[in-house]
């Protein structure tokens, strides 16, 4: 599974949120099922940053989010994530996809 969490930050907080970002990924990092992620700033527009995690299964990722760690260090930043779906399946060739279906009831 592949959680993409992008962000719009103003110039004066980017070098805070860089700091708050990366602490948010090794708290996520820490967690069973984690499998690889990175932090990244846009090259044509610096106002927007992503935060691409890497995990064994929707289930692992859940449950990272409810983490005390997580919750401490992670969450606050999470939350200033631009408002859309963040949760992919890998769709590359011969994988096997998800039926199709609406996950949430808001």
């Amino acid at each position: 599974m592949i959680v993409v969490n992008r962000f719009r930050v103003a110039a004066e907080d980017a070098e805070v949120f860089r700091a708050d970002l990366n602490r948010a990924h090794e708290a996520l990092a820490a967690r069973p099922g984690y499998l690889g992620g990175d932090v990244g700033r846009n090259v044509d527009d610096p106002a927007l940053w992503v935060l691409t995690t890497r995990w064994e299964h929707v289930g692992a990722y859940r449950r990272a989010l409810s983490a005390y760690e997580v919750k401490l260090h992670a969450v606050p930043t999470l939350s200033r994530a631009v408002d859309e779906p963040s949760a992919y399946e890998p769709a590359g060739p011969g994988s096997d996809l998800n039926v199709i279906a609406v996950r949430s009831l808001g």
